[in-house]
């Protein structure tokens, strides 16, 4: 059988494909200098026993009507057909919306669903309930980014602004002398970009730059956290207290001289406020290498040492968004940019402040000239809305008020939750409370590729395509290559596209014209590209015709050399082109903040010690960080996630002390717990991580052994039931899930078998 290979795209890389007698084959891009292989986890997806392949409905939900049930996660399902539970789902959209309005419908999707613009779920399900039902409560901000979303507007732009447009790869590999990291810059973060990338280039250009002479330092507890190529200076450190560190760096500079007083006085608002602060005039504490070095555990000779290192060099201060997804968050971000301001870097090529470069594979690269258009939503006509990371106190605590970003809010009462795309039993923190929340509901719609434990929390689960089943264009504003994704294979089962399935919704409730248009799903891709093509035109290149695009697989498109824009236009002309904060300046400190009187956000940066320390109960940081063999919890039954993991876990990385102390050899099964429950996994013994700190990534999908349970005791290893569900602070409300605090040992009980890609009981009538 001749085989045909197709253009497609993922998050992850840019691949063909292609379907014969063996089964799927993936190749990836022939341009591409450093492929990912998170493409190998496609070749079991397609047939995988776990995909949902026909519409079910929980036995609980169907029997007795919505309304909270402690069985969500432990039921029955019973499969049915299309058009019936289409009617039963149409009927209680209707219920909902009459009895509570639109006010009481959560659209939880949280993205990453998708490389293709058009069928991006997030898309799809707020656009069906804004046509169709009046709207929705949405969330804000981002799992990843919650602290520094926030914070960076008030103290010195718009996060895309800083972190999209930053410094570019190529002014580091050409101009920095020191790139101080701290979180470091690990590989396995910037080779995933959200619609998609073409080239993963980031090793080669810190090859470049560390040949040509730039010296790279980081700061994290793990070595893993910059590749080899980088030839970096690792410096472990207490996870946590990165802010103390950079204050202790900040005073060095200080009261050395080092400090570039012009630039201070010109851009930047409050830093002799904050000056009194690091010198200890207002708490009586000077922040002393000396002080530093009992909070971080890194000596402080090193500290004074790095600080005059640093003094007089093109420096590029990056902070990872590990180091605000923890207690406090906003602190390290906004302590980074004051070093770099410190010593007057801001603005200069390849030197100043570049927030999260190395976190995803957007940042550091240039921008097109012209975006794909995104498929249009429509208007919400709910204004309520929460940050992201708040969904499990908005279900367990309606009608009660909260602070974020200086205002007041209240959370909604919830009934229905329409989830299309995301797994927030991979994002969130303290399953356990969140498998309370979700009880809470009357009714949780998913659409699902595979059972995926928030499929198995749901009340109505609707099999949707994967991507390789369906066609779509694939494109991001920082990769030169538009590709045309072409279905390699017909759906699995009874799965069908989410437009098709809302348009069916939409048709039940009276509002397909309002939908879909009346256009099909084919005849969206070329609007869609026809749009692109005249923005293409408008800008002096013309683009082929759809049919013409879609042959070929692929366009080249412009792009434009902009990266740090907004410092390089601050520091030539801060007049003429001022920051879009409130005194046109970097603020180091914040009137605005300062106004909000947060006692956990304070108007500058300071050190506060997390309430997360180890104890003689807890005697381990645990670090959750993102996988290396998958997107979040994407595919992790896919051959490159499967391979990672031993004994069919996950793998847990323990410091020879600390396992020698615990009697844990090589490869042993471990338990790890604290007070919010346990899990188990491989130990993988090992001097690249520091004593006292142990490491296991996010993404193994909840496998709890009883699901009944309120303290979860996860088989296959979810780190995220150890991690504390509570915001970074009352500015940001992002998410802590980076750190726990645990205690382990070695598990000599029968192990009980991981059962986490084995479908729920299914009745088949």
């Amino acid at each position: 059988m001749t085989r045909r290979e197709k253009m497609h795209s993922s998050h992850w890389g840019v691949f063909t494909a292609s379907e014969g007698q063996q089964g799927l084959t993936v190749k990836p891009f022939a341009d591409d200098p450093n492929p990912n292989r998170l493409i190998d986890n496609f070749v079991d997806a397609l047939d995988h026993p776990c995909r949902v392949a026909k519409p079910a409905v929980r036995r609980g939900w169907l029997e007795n009507g919505p309304g909270p049930d402690r069985r969500r996660g432990h039921d029955e399902y019973i499969e049915m057909e299309w058009d019936e539970v289409l009617d039963l789902l149409a009927q209680e959209l209707r219920r909902v919306q009459r009895r509570y309005g639109p006010e009481a419908i959560f659209g939880g999707s949280y993205g990453w669903s998708s490389a293709g613009r058009f069928h991006h779920a997030q898309s799809q399900v707020h656009r069906f309930l804004n046509t169709s039902l009046g709207g929705y409560v949405r969330s804000v901000n981002s799992y990843s980014a919650g602290a520094s979303a926030v914070l960076l507007p008030h103290i010195l732009g718009d996060l895309d602004e800083v972190a999209r447009r930053g410094v570019s790869w190529e002014e580091i590999a050409e101009y920095s002398e020191i790139v101080l990291s701290f979180g470091g810059m690990a590989l396995k973060n910037s080779q995933v970009a959200s619609g998609g990338i073409s080239r993963h280039t980031e090793r080669d250009f810190m090859r470049q730059a560390a040949a040509r002479g730039a010296e790279f330092i980081y700061f994290s507890p793990l070595q893993s956290d910059m590749p080899a190529e980088s030839r970096a200076e690792w410096h472990t450190i207490v996870p946590g207290t990165d802010a103390a560190l950079m204050l202790a760096l900040i005073y060095d500079i200080v009261v050395n001289g080092w400090a570039d007083r012009g630039f201070l006085a010109r851009y930047c608002e409050g830093w002799d406020i904050f000056e009194q602060y690091v010198l200890g005039h207002t708490d009586g504490q000077p922040k002393t290498p000396d002080w530093a070095a009992d909070i971080c555990q890194v000596p402080a000779a090193d500290i004074a040492a790095l600080a005059q290192r640093l003094a007089g060099k093109r420096l590029m201060v990056t902070v990872a968004h590990s180091l605000q997804r923890a207690q406090h968050g906003e602190q390290p971000v906004w302590l980074g940019l004051a070093l770099a301001a410190a010593l007057g870097q801001p603005g200069l090529p390849g030197g100043g402040y570049n927030y999260a470069l190395g976190a995803i594979g957007h940042y550091g690269k240039h921008h097109n000239a012209v975006a794909f258009p995104a498929f249009p939503q429509g208007r919400n006509g709910v204004k309520t809305y929460i940050p992201v990371a708040r969904v499990a106190d908005m279900l367990l605590h309606p009608g009660e008020q909260y602070d974020y970003n200086g205002h007041k809010l209240t959370y909604p009462h919830i009934a229905l939750a329409y989830w299309a795309g995301g797994n927030p039993f991979h994002h969130h923190q303290d399953l356990g409370r969140l498998r309370r929340a979700f009880n809470t509901l009357d009714t949780l719609v998913v659409h699902e590729i595979h059972w995926t434990p928030t499929a198995r929390h749901a009340d109505i689960v609707l099999p949707c395509t994967l991507t390789l089943e369906r066609d779509d264009i694939g494109g991001t504003a920082t990769d030169n290559l538009l590709v045309a994704m072409q279905q390699v294979r017909e759906p699995y089962g009874q799965a069908r596209d989410d437009y098709d399935i809302f348009n069916d919704l939409a048709r039940r409730l009276g509002t397909e014209a309002a939908f879909s248009e009346g256009r099909t799903s084919g005849q969206w891709l070329r609007r869609l590209y026809g749009q692109m093509a005249d923005k293409l035109a408008a800008h002096g290149a013309p683009a082929p015709d759809f049919d013409t695009f879609w042959a070929q697989g692929s366009l080249y498109l412009p792009q434009i050399k902009d990266g740090g824009r907004l410092l390089r236009n601050f520091r030539t002309d801060p007049v003429g082109h001022p920051l879009p904060t409130p005194s046109g300046k970097i603020e180091i400190f914040s009137s605005a903040i300062d106004r909000f009187g947060y006692a956990d956000c304070p108007g500058h940066p300071v050190w506060l010690a997390p309430r997360l320390r180890c104890d003689e109960t807890h005697p381990f940081y645990l670090i959750a960080n993102q996988p290396a063999t998958r997107l979040h919890s994407q595919l992790d039954f896919g051959r490159h996630s499967g391979d990672a993991k031993r004994r069919g876990r996950e793998v847990c990385k323990i410091h020879p002390l600390d396992a020698e102390g615990k009697g844990v050899r090589q490869g042993d099964i471990i338990k790890i717990f604290n007070g919010l429950g346990a899990i188990l996994a491989s130990a993988d013994i090992s001097d690249a991580i520091m004593p006292g700190v142990i490491q296991v990534p996010t993404g193994a999908w909840f496998d709890p052994y009883d699901p009944r349970d309120d303290i979860p005791f996860c088989v296959h290893g979810n780190p995220n039931v150890l991690t504390l569900d509570i915001g970074t602070s009352a500015l940001g409300q992002g998410c802590i899930g980076q750190i726990a605090v645990v205690d382990f040992v070695r598990y000599d009980d029968p192990l009980p078998a991981v059962r986490a890609f084995v479908p729920p009981p299914v009745i088949r009538r």
